[in-house]
């Protein structure tokens, strides 16, 4: 049995190869907490003493007892992977280790009428945040990431910075927001300001840029466009940052929301990037382009949005209405 001393060594391990890979904290805590699990299903040994028959009994449990979801299985075989990359202990090909197969996806997806209905039950920021998730096809992740020097709303574009896959792209900015948005830049300045007054002010910086220029976590062109209401320490160094906001806040808002709309529709807050890709779809735009404002790297994937148009299933007139 591996010593607490030496399963924190190993985690250690493990988070200095994620952000050596600059992978986002979201994969940093889903691989941490895989690995884990790995580690505890096998009665705490090290898994440098566990083969590839280990692996496959853990996804078989996954897989038969606990019925997770082939995404889920998945993922949590590559945290293990990972983990035998980080250690150095090559798997036996022999034994052939099956990802789980996942059935065909096809998102759920709302109606023009139904965004605004969602829209007119909220207000404040969570409008704001909803609204640009939706009029520029944003994941959660990278509206909340977004940084004041990455909105330009002189040439109504949003920069998405190490997106999916560590992938910077460039979207559209809804000319619908630009005051409103304009006017909560204003707000967040203030915010700023306050805080530089007060002897804070610092926002935290990718890839140790604070290291490379010292003040530049102080400056407004940093800050995030949707900061936390309070300052919290770095669990790094102990630094008091204003964070962005937490995404489980508006994920509450928009569900709420949905609800007071009385739509019967499994939506979250990803449905309104699916929305987005959509509707561009149904008004007309190549599907190339649509791909790469949503920085698709396969057209497979922005191709099911096809499946979903306005326009019946498969494009199909239903021989009842012919």
């Amino acid at each position: 049995m591996t010593t607490g001393k030496n399963k924190t060594k190993l985690l250690d391990q493990i988070r200095i190869a994620i952000r050596t890979r600059h992978y986002s904290n979201r994969t940093e805590k889903s691989y941490i907490n895989w690995i884990k699990r790995y580690i505890k299903f096998h009665g705490t040994r090290h898994p440098s003493v566990l083969d590839e028959t280990h692996l496959q009994s853990y996804l078989e449990y996954l897989a038969v007892d606990k019925k997770v979801a082939a995404s889920t299985q998945n993922q949590a075989l590559n945290a293990i992977l990972f983990l035998y990359k980080v250690l150095g202990t090559p798997l036996n090909t022999d034994l052939k280790i099956v990802r789980a197969k996942q059935s065909d996806y096809i998102p759920v997806v709302f109606t023009k009428e139904e965004v605004k209905s969602v829209l007119q039950n909220l207000s404040g920021t969570h409008w704001l945040m909803t609204s640009l998730i939706y009029g520029s096809g944003l994941r959660l992740s990278e509206c909340l990431r977004l940084r004041v020097k990455d909105v330009e709303l002189a040439t109504f574009q949003v920069f998405v910075r190490d997106g999916k896959g560590e992938k910077d792209r460039v979207s559209v900015f809804p000319e619908s927001l630009i005051e409103k948005m304009r006017f909560h830049l204003d707000t967040v300045k203030k915010i700023h300001d306050q805080d530089i007054a007060n002897g804070f002010g610092r926002t935290y910086m990718p890839y140790g840029l604070s290291r490379k220029y010292p003040n530049a976590d102080k400056e407004f062109a940093w800050q995030y466009v949707f900061p936390s209401k309070k300052i919290s320490p770095d669990k790094d160094d102990g630094t008091k940052r204003r964070f962005h906001q937490s995404d489980t806040t508006l994920q509450r808002a928009l569900k709420k929301a949905i609800r007071l709309s009385g739509i019967h529709k499994a939506g979250s807050v990803h449905t309104l990037r699916h929305s987005f890709a959509t509707h561009l779809l149904e008004n007309g735009y190549d599907i190339r382009t649509v791909q790469e404002l949503l920085g698709h790297k396969d057209l497979r994937t922005t191709m099911v949005y096809t499946h979903v148009m306005n326009k019946g299933a498969m494009g199909v007139k239903s021989p009842l209405d012919l």
